[in-house]
């Protein structure tokens, strides 16, 4: 991504059609603050991952292979609750974590690591494939990478208590799910990759205008 010829995202208001941003990526690559910087510089709403209250993630952290089916039916409700309502509401919408990554991440994940046993596994997908059934992809995947080691430090820098033990080896295996799911990702609709280690969406002003630039123009191409 580079700052050359992009134009002020905000030069044009990005109103009217409904336009869905979708944010990917590992656990602490930063989605949460892309979200908020989408959301924030366009007015569009903003949907963040059921974190705070949940009531398996605490349970979850502590044993996985005991609640990690439930978790993943959790996270998998919320998330098709989400995305039917950015279908019905209209307008622009940024969303922390997108649906396709609850099957292809993180419950072939926690299969692959006999924390989810073959039967609530091939339960699971078939719940995944009938909710998906009904659901329009969004216009646009970010795929935000970092290496597994940058995620662990990140965890550990935003502090959330359930998070605190969270083994360098998961986060390296969700990291190959996401590498392998991030080629075929493009089936589902448009995706922007982001190298967050080489590129500091936090603190780079111009990489965040490029991010925003970019997403203005993929908008304004679906209403030409």
């Amino acid at each position: 991504m580079t700052n050359s010829s992009v134009p002020n995202p905000l030069s044009e208001p990005l109103t009217g059609r409904r336009f869905h941003v979708a944010i990917a990526g590992n656990i602490g690559v930063g989605k949460s603050m892309i979200t908020n910087l989408i959301g924030r510089e366009f007015g569009w709403r903003m949907y963040f991952e059921p974190v705070i209250n949940n009531p398996y993630l605490d349970d979850y952290y502590r044993d996985m292979k005991r609640w990690s089916f439930h978790l993943q039916v959790y996270f998998l409700s919320k998330r098709f609750e989400v995305q039917k309502k950015i279908q019905t509401d209209g307008g622009g919408a940024v969303q922390d974590r997108t649906i396709y990554e609850d099957v292809e991440i993180f419950a072939s994940t926690l299969h692959r690591r006999g924390c989810m046993d073959d039967r609530d596994y091939e339960n699971y997908r078939e719940i995944f494939r009938n909710m998906v059934a009904f659901l329009r992809p969004p216009d646009l995947i970010v795929y935000l990478e970092c290496t597994p080691e940058t995620a662990l430090t990140r965890i550990r820098q935003r502090g959330r208590t359930c998070e605190s033990d969270v083994p360098l080896d998961f986060l390296s295996d969700l990291d190959a799910a996401y590498r392998d799911w991030s080629e075929r990702a493009a089936a589902i609709c448009p995706v922007v990759k982001i190298d967050t280690d080489a590129i500091n969406l936090r603190d780079d002003e111009p990489a965040r205008s490029d991010l925003l630039g970019l997403i203005a123009r993929y908008h304004r191409e679906l209403d030409a």
